[in-house]
């Protein structure tokens, strides 16, 4: 019987959009207000810093999925280059990861719909999100991408939006209550660098944060038609997502709204829009976020499934979760990731809003560290396999000095999570889940052999 595999059902325009969709979130539609506030106008060099860092990141990424088309996800690579044991790690890490985004984003659906029905308790609207879009990811793969393209089109159309009224509120000069509207407001506030390199510095948290679920792309190399093609040309659009989508919005806010005048506890984006005059603005705005968090679960049930899949393919996981069902998708997999989802979402619900903050802090760190990995499996491969890395057309540039600025920047990020008072727990309390996979990890090699000498046994006994 041939073996199953999943179905590459994701077209060009499903992947990227995929790749924009991981690129916008609640970090930039509710987290700009914070880093703006932190660092001011110097935000958006902080944003290209950022952008440039994380495009290298994919370019390291799509270099390895690309020098073997075999690899579903970057778990594939990670186990050949750093061995078993680095894959086990880290691919419980990064289902962690997104299962935790998952509860965060359920959450929010809750939060969101009770802006119009304020009578619904919480825990229904998130659990009514999880039903639905656990039966969406049963059907195909395609119907996924379908609906990733479509939540992420929303969020396109709301920044465009944003920024294409913006630019003619400016050439206006449309007066708010804190002035004129002109490009002028993003120097004449106290300068580029209006609260020093602290802010600035302190900044990072967010502009990050913002960037998490960028290499979900890398999940999707396994279903994807022609990944050839499609898996480049989703990366070498990251520059002009990032120029367009991140830096075009906050200067049009900026210029706007002075960064002074901005409520860092509100999605500047509802701000903009009230300023315009919109009497719907806020529901307008309500909707998009609500889409957006809809969008970031529908990608974290999605890749935790596949997450999941992928490690019982390596004997990480029960064997149970490699089943697939006649339209190719691994529902075990989907069905357990979803339950744990929902105890997730169950417990954020139950618990003070400090443990809520500990997980998704956790999770930034987690993710920090699987960027790392995938930069270290780029320099052995390219170390180890230079016959592979001669014929791949899709190589990281400046390698191996890219790979080294990588690691730098990640490593200047976890000294600034440090600094934050909300953020600092969390790099104390990552290393216990480390522990935690490596003792489970070493259990697991030691019984092994006894459960192969076991069945040899029982075959020698018949």
């Amino acid at each position: 019987m041939a073996e199953q595999t999943l179905a590459r059902g994701l077209k060009n325009r499903h992947v990227q959009l995929i790749a924009i969709g991981g690129a916008i979130g609640t970090g930039l539609f509710l987290g700009a207000g914070k880093s703006i506030h932190l660092a001011g106008p110097s935000i958006l060099i902080a944003y290209m810093i950022t952008g440039v860092i994380c495009f290298l990141i994919m370019r390291a990424l799509g270099e390895l999925l690309l020098s073997n088309l075999n690899y579903h996800s970057f778990v594939d690579f990670v186990k050949d280059y750093l061995g078993d044991m680095a894959a086990f790690i880290t691919g419980w890490t990064y289902w962690f990861c997104w299962v935790s985004i998952a509860m965060a984003d359920l959450t929010a659906i809750g939060l969101y719909t009770q802006y119009w029905f304020p009578s619904v308790p919480q825990w229904m609207p998130g659990l009514i999100a999880l039903v639905v879009l656990l039966i969406m990811n049963l059907t195909t793969v395609k119907l996924f991408g379908e609906m990733e393209f479509w939540f992420a089109l929303i969020k396109v159309i709301a920044i465009l939006a944003l920024i294409v009224v913006g630019i003619f509120m400016i050439i206006k000069g449309f007066s708010t209550d804190a002035g004129a509207s002109s490009f002028t407001n993003l120097w004449s506030h106290g300068g580029l660098f209006p609260n020093g390199m602290n802010g600035f510095i302190l900044s990072f948290q967010m502009v990050v944060f913002a960037f998490v679920g960028i290499e979900l792309v890398g999940l999707t190399a396994g279903e994807t038609e022609n990944p050839e093609t499609v898996i480049p040309k989703a990366i070498n659009s990251i520059p002009i997502r990032v120029l367009i989508f991140y830096i075009g919005a906050l200067i049009v806010i900026m210029s706007i709204y002075p960064w002074n005048s901005i409520i860092p506890t509100e999605s500047p984006f509802v701000q903009v829009f009230m300023v315009v005059g919109i009497g719907a603005a806020a529901a307008i705005v309500n909707f998009v976020v609500l889409t957006s968090a809809a969008s970031a679960c529908n990608s974290a049930i999605f890749s935790t499934s596949r997450m999941m899949y992928s490690l019982a393919k390596n004997n990480n996981a029960p064997g149970s979760f490699t089943k697939l069902t006649s339209r190719q998708v691994p529902s075990n997999a989907l069905y357990f990731s979803s339950i744990v989802v929902l105890i997730a979402v169950v417990l954020n619900y139950i618990m003070p809003e400090g443990v809520f903050t500990l997980i998704t802090s956790i999770s930034t760190v987690c993710f920090i560290f699987i960027w790392g990995i995938m930069v270290i499996s780029h320099l052995k491969y390219r170390k180890t396999r230079p016959d592979l890395a001669k014929v791949n057309k899709f190589k990281l540039p400046l390698y191996p000095f890219s790979n080294y600025v990588i690691l730098a920047f990640l490593a200047f990020v976890l000294v600034v999570l440090a600094l934050a008072e909300d953020t600092r727990i969390a790099l104390f309390v990552t290393p216990v889940w480390f522990i935690m996979l490596i003792a489970i990890y070493k259990v697991k090699k030691t019984e092994e052999p006894q459960a192969a000498e076991m069945q040899s046994q029982n075959v020698s006994d018949l």
